[in-house]
């Protein structure tokens, strides 16, 4: 509801220290047998590959360009998504809420966490804060504004609040100047960040920019 392996070190860069911290986690958890090297590597495959933001992105590109799923997806959500091949955990229940020149729409899940994993990946750390969490709701176009997105001020904000019985993916107006832009291009205008409605999706300009 609204509401390679190198042995060339010279060219090599030192992991970071969350990279570290990462396989550290891991050898941690496959030495204590809590989790098997094989189950991991499946894991992680699975959410690199199989799950995530590059996902949406398809789905958004798609709507852009095809009247037909656009209707089917505004229609019936998980259905017109599972019919791309994306569904599973957290995917259930989708509804998806587009964006017009007057109005806007922003996802937040007030009570924990409730995010569409099969088209987003995981939620970034930002969407779990509490800050965000009540902000979102008392005074989203400050939100939206720290984000970097300026919105009309004669434009609606509706905030959609995700729960397990329902999660939503925002649909992002398709930016001008991309009328002869192939399906495939359109998705490196998709970020995460516009899927949940924090930001508008990337003008042609910042084509292949990442999410924060």
């Amino acid at each position: 509801m609204p509401h390679d392996h190198h042995h060339n070190h010279e060219h090599t860069e030192p992991p970071s220290d969350l990279e570290l911290r990462v396989k550290a986690l891991e050898s941690l958890l496959v030495e204590k047998g809590l989790v098997k090297t094989e189950t991991l590597n499946a894991i992680i495959e699975t959410y690199e590959h199989k799950v995530g933001p590059r996902n949406g992105a398809h789905v958004v590109a798609k709507a852009w360009t095809d009247p037909g799923f656009k209707q089917a997806l505004i229609k019936d959500a998980t259905e017109a998504v599972a019919s791309l091949g994306y569904c599973g955990r957290q995917g259930e229940h989708l509804e998806v809420v587009e964006n017009t020149n007057d109005t806007h729409n922003l996802v937040v899940c007030t009570l924990c966490s409730c995010y569409p994993w099969t088209v987003l990946g995981l939620p970034p750390a930002w969407y779990k804060s509490a800050p965000y969490r009540s902000r979102a709701v008392s005074d989203p176009r400050a939100v939206l504004k720290e984000f970097g997105t300026q919105l009309d001020e004669k434009s609606v904000i509706r905030v959609w609040d995700s729960t397990s019985e329902m999660r939503y993916l925002v649909l992002p107006q398709r930016p001008q100047g991309t009328e002869n832009w192939s399906e495939q291009d359109l998705q490196q205008l998709v970020s995460r960040n516009s899927m949940i409605g924090v930001e508008l999706a990337r003008s042609p300009e910042q084509k292949g920019e990442g999410d924060k």
